[in-house]
């Protein structure tokens, strides 16, 4: 057989294998609810505060950094007037939520305890809470005393975990006591070794059962919300990603899930085009515009002008 009809046999067998475990994930989930199980609804929800809040069209997360060793430093915000400018500049754009995080996850980043955390995120939630309580607020963290702090103290909406629950064991039990949405991440490791955690034998499958055993768990826990981010950048190589974006459209349609892109200025663009991390936005964009032709319903960024517009011509095409 030529070697380019063998090539395309092969993708077409691999995209038939993945549908079908799609059918078989949706069939052998049997505690989920009727709604979650049987009927796919062409609106995706998700409760924010007691509020439905609809995912007819993707929407925009803006980033607040407030550790001082982001990889990307025009994102880091650590002082009040500064994470001020940031949350208006972030809600002038129009996103639908902020994220804020006070732990550096990117590869190699050094470990900050718990306390220092925390020291470090307060300033914002109150100063998010007492100004902007009109915009949604996911904490990004893996500890779950830090989640449920951030919950109870600040009114915190979602809590966006970059470790699917693996760092800390709390972490489901605390999502599911919290009753708030949970952005399920995959990795493997931590961010201190998730580079030395790339060999797969199937990407795309690997990450498909992870999905489908952590909602399991999830799912018999009561958590009746949950976002999936395939972990762009996180024990993958740049090929891989490249690989899991393109089976984009899976992922949403095996979990019926919302599913969030995190792709901002990451090394599968700046690598791959070998240019500095600052002159990634064009990259970041033909991405997140790729993304949102193939299913993506949040999308997770810097620079969040960019993306809404993004959103806004891709809409345009579509409908």
């Amino acid at each position: 057989m030529p070697f380019l009809r063998r090539t395309q046999v092969m993708k077409q067998r691999d995209a038939f294998v993945l549908k079908l475990r799609c059918v078989i994930y949706n069939m052998s989930v049997k505690f989920l609810t009727f709604a979650q199980l049987n009927i796919k609804m062409s609106i995706k929800l998700l409760n924010i505060k007691g509020k439905l809040m609809t995912l007819d069209k993707p929407v925009v997360m803006g980033i607040l950094n407030v550790t001082p060793d982001s990889f990307y430093k025009e994102s880091c915000q650590t002082d009040e007037h500064r994470i001020k400018h940031r949350i208006e500049t972030i809600m002038g754009e129009s996103a639908a939520f902020i994220d804020v995080g006070g732990c550096s996850t990117r590869p190699d980043a050094a470990v900050v305890s718990e306390t220092e955390e925390w020291e470090r995120l307060e300033p914002a939630l109150k100063i998010l809470s007492a100004g902007y309580a009109d915009i949604p607020v996911s904490i990004d963290t893996f500890r779950a005393e830090i989640a449920r702090r951030a919950v109870e103290d600040y009114g915190v909406a979602v809590i966006n975990d970059i470790s699917g629950g693996m760092i800390d064991g709390k972490m489901f039990e605390t999502v599911a006591d919290l009753n708030v949405p949970y952005v399920l991440m995959h990795i493997r490791g931590t961010p201190q070794t998730m580079r030395q955690n790339t060999d797969y034998r199937n990407p795309t499958e690997e990450v498909m059962l992870y999905f489908s055993d952590k909602l399991r768990t999830l799912r018999r826990m009561g958590v009746k919300d949950v976002i999936i981010d395939i972990g762009f950048g996180f024990s993958k190589t740049v090929s891989q990603n490249y690989e899991l974006m393109r089976y984009l459209r899976e992922f949403g349609t095996m979990t019926d899930c919302p599913v969030l892109v995190g792709i901002s200025r990451k090394i599968m663009i700046y690598e791959f085009l070998d240019i500095p991390v600052e002159e990634s936005l064009n990259g970041t964009t033909v991405l997140n515009t790729f993304a949102l032709l193939n299913g993506a319903d949040i999308l997770r960024v810097h620079d969040v002008k960019a993306a809404v517009e993004a959103i806004k011509i891709v809409d345009k095409l579509i409908n």
